[in-house]
């Protein structure tokens, strides 16, 4: 009896996690020193639909589709009308090794506390700093491994290992470590945890698909 009672414990509160996994929109910036640029995560169960915006315009220039469980991502031209497959490419390899340091300061960002975590690379004189949400952003670290993304924020954060799941960063600042300046900024500006309807993750059935 007691055996069966922790089985139906455990299985309910597996049920009680997955329940909590984050479904909604996400909202943030990415500055660089010559540009600033918007983009919205969409959030459903195993589906992530990236908006990316010319600059700072409402005009929306297009998406990735991620589908998480088939580990399959599809990119969608808005001007153009079309979509396709996207295959994943292999960054370039980095410049000597990134030394991965967590660190003791924590800051709250949009209400959650964030805990800090800092990859430096000092061949490419390169350090960014990630303020990590250990929320139940269950999505962030699965995309970024399919997505394998080339550019230095993506390339740094995918040398952390051993990250809580759910984990995300709010914010990740890049600097240059000889002078601290800053090359680039990622931040989470605002979060909604209303579930998006089925329609706004879907490819509109008037585009065309890239064979």
């Amino acid at each position: 009896m007691k055996n069966i009672f922790i089985f139906f414990f455990a299985l309910f509160s597996l049920l009680q996690l997955k329940a909590q996994e984050f479904n909604g929109r996400i909202d943030f910036k990415y500055y660089t020193l010559k540009d600033t640029t918007n983009n919205i995560y969409f959030v459903k169960d195993k589906i992530v639909k990236l908006d990316n915006f010319v600059k700072t315009t409402p005009v929306m220039e297009g998406s990735y589709v991620f589908d998480l469980a088939l580990n399959k991502i599809k990119f969608v031209s808005v001007k153009r009308k079309l979509w396709g497959e996207h295959t994943s490419v292999t960054p370039p390899p980095l410049k000597g090794v990134c030394e991965v340091i967590k660190g003791k300061n924590t800051k709250t960002l949009n209400g959650i506390k964030c805990k800090e975590y800092i990859v430096k690379n000092n061949e490419e004189n390169t350090e960014i700093t990630y303020w990590m949400a250990e929320e139940k952003f269950n999505f962030f670290i699965p995309m970024m491994k399919l997505w394998n993304g080339k550019y230095r924020q993506s390339v740094y954060f995918n040398k952390i290992a051993d990250l809580p799941t759910g984990s995300m960063p709010m914010k990740s600042v890049e600097k240059r470590i000889s002078d601290g300046k800053v090359i680039s900024i990622l931040e989470v500006v605002k979060i909604n945890k209303k579930k998006p309807d089925e329609a706004s993750l879907q490819i509109p059935a008037d585009y065309s698909k890239v064979e």
